[in-house]
């Protein structure tokens, strides 16, 4: 029996599951920062990772019912409910594919796999060596259990397959705002991150009703939207600098 130990924590704009990005590097302006837990905060365990452009980090899904706890992660199959077939929400929701055939949260481990750009590497005073990411698809606090450097002449294979995965064409929204107003309040970097996350269309895969408004949390701010047909329009941004922390 083997234990994953929570090396780190990913802190993003996402403090819920809606509106986190399908896929690692989907949005490539949106920004993390990867902080270690106490005993990992040491420049050693990261001499020579600035040297690379990208990492692998593998993560858990806390929010997912099905895992057990969210400090040691017990690899166990015995230990946890899983389906051998989920339903991709790349094929609607409504089509059934085993469960080692996508990447669905509801697994026998509940364990994550990202590809992220490393932007830097600050040593602060007090938290160690801080890891500034981008593209990430992990929800605010999310915990890691490994970190990898990406190796393109290993990792990268351009002749690869994408299965049923390539099989639906992904629209990308066309996003605007209803007026001016709803701009005021969020700094320019994160707009555009905001922008980048609503065009992959954030909705779940069955919903489509042009009448329908939804909402999320995207750092500290409550964003609302509704979509019809390939326009997504932003009806409002409740700002609220309290909640805004990154």
């Amino acid at each position: 029996m083997t234990f994953f130990t929570v090396i780190a924590r990913i802190y993003t704009e996402f403090p819920t599951k809606f509106g986190v990005p399908r896929q690692s590097g989907l949005v490539p302006t949106l920004r993390g920062r990867i902080v270690f837990e106490p005993k990992f905060r040491m420049a050693d365990a990261v001499r020579g990772l600035k040297e690379f452009s990208h990492i692998w980090v593998i993560w858990g899904f806390s929010e997912n019912a099905r895992a057990v706890g969210n400090t040691d992660l017990k690899i166990s199959s015995g230990d946890l409910e899983w389906s051998p077939t989920v339903r991709p929400p790349r094929l609607g929701g409504n089509v059934r594919m085993g469960v080692f055939a996508t990447r669905s949260p509801f697994r026998p481990n509940p364990v994550g796999l990202s590809s992220l750009r490393l932007g830097s590497i600050v040593h602060d005073p007090e938290l160690g060596p801080v890891l500034n990411v981008f593209g990430a698809d992990m929800m605010d606090g999310t915990p890691i259990y490994d970190i990898k450097p990406y190796i393109p002449y290993t990792d990268s294979h351009p002749e690869a397959t994408e299965g049923f995965a390539g099989t639906t064409d992904r629209k990308i929204l066309n996003v605007v705002f209803a007026d001016a107003s709803v701009r005021e309040c969020m700094a320019a970097g994160k707009m555009q991150a905001l922008a980048d996350v609503l065009a992959q269309d954030p909705r779940p895969a069955y919903q489509h009703d042009p009448s329908r408004e939804y909402g999320f949390l995207f750092s500290g701010y409550q964003i609302k939207f509704k979509v019809s047909g390939d326009t997504l329009t932003v009806t409002g941004i409740t700002c609220n600098s309290s909640l805004s922390s990154h």
